[in-house]
Parts: structure tokens; sequence; C-alpha cells
């Protein structure tokens, strides 16, 4: 019966954890789209910002995934968020520029989350002689 019980805690324990991942995965990502300035620092290295726009998405997508959110409709709502947020720099705030590439990136990302989160378990599929 103990083994039950701390099954069942860790069980809870983990789920709370993927809850918070996704998110501090979701406010981070909004804040680097839809901050007024360009956010994090500016290290000189070329196209740099095209990665933390994908790991950005990725995150989110991976970890919304692994809590359990439809996938249909999480993947639909970060490809349309990564359209509109490069239109929203682009026409609202003056000091970031909408770059479609940056779109592209992201949209990289939400496949790479979401295909780390199906098959990224770290295991080889055994197969049946």
């Amino acid at each position: 019966m103990t083994g039950a019980v701390s099954e069942d805690t860790g069980s809870r324990v983990r789920v709370w954890a993927w809850r918070i991942a996704f998110v501090a995965a979701v406010a981070l990502q909004l804040y680097g789209v839809y901050a007024p300035r360009e956010a994090g620092p500016h290290i000189g290295i070329p196209q740099i910002d095209k990665v933390a726009h994908c790991f950005l998405f990725a995150a989110v997508a991976f970890t919304g995934t692994k809590v359990g959110l439809p996938v249909r409709w999480l993947l639909g709502a970060l490809v349309a968020n990564a359209v509109v947020s490069e239109l929203v720099q682009h026409w609202l705030l003056p000091q970031r520029d909408g770059d479609p590439f940056d779109a592209l990136a992201d949209i990289a990302g939400v496949a790479l989350g979401a295909w780390l989160a199906r098959y990224g378990r770290g295991r080889v599929p055994r197969r049946t002689p």
C-alpha cells in the first residue's frame, strides 16, 4: 500500500512539474516575442535570434504536449502566434522589426517540440522477432 501511495504522489508531482514548466515556457515565449524591445543580449553571433525563436516555440510545444493539451489546437495556436507576433512586431512595436524568417524559425520550433514530445523519449523502439 505504501508503494501505491508514493507512486500516486510522484505522479502528481510530475503533473505539476510539467504544468509549471509549461506556464514558464509560455511566459518566456510571450515576453520574447511581444516585448517592446528585442529581448536578450546582443552577442554578435549572426542569426542567433533564429535559434532563440526556435527554442522558445519548441519549449512551449514540448511542454504543452506533455501537459496533455490537445495537440492540434496547441500546434495550430503556436503557428498562428508565430505569424501574428511578427505582424505585431512590424506594425505595432516601433523598436522591433517583423521578420518572416523569425516566423519560419518559430514554426520549425513548433515542429521540433512536437516531434521531441512524440518521439524523443530516449528509447529506440524494440523490434519484435
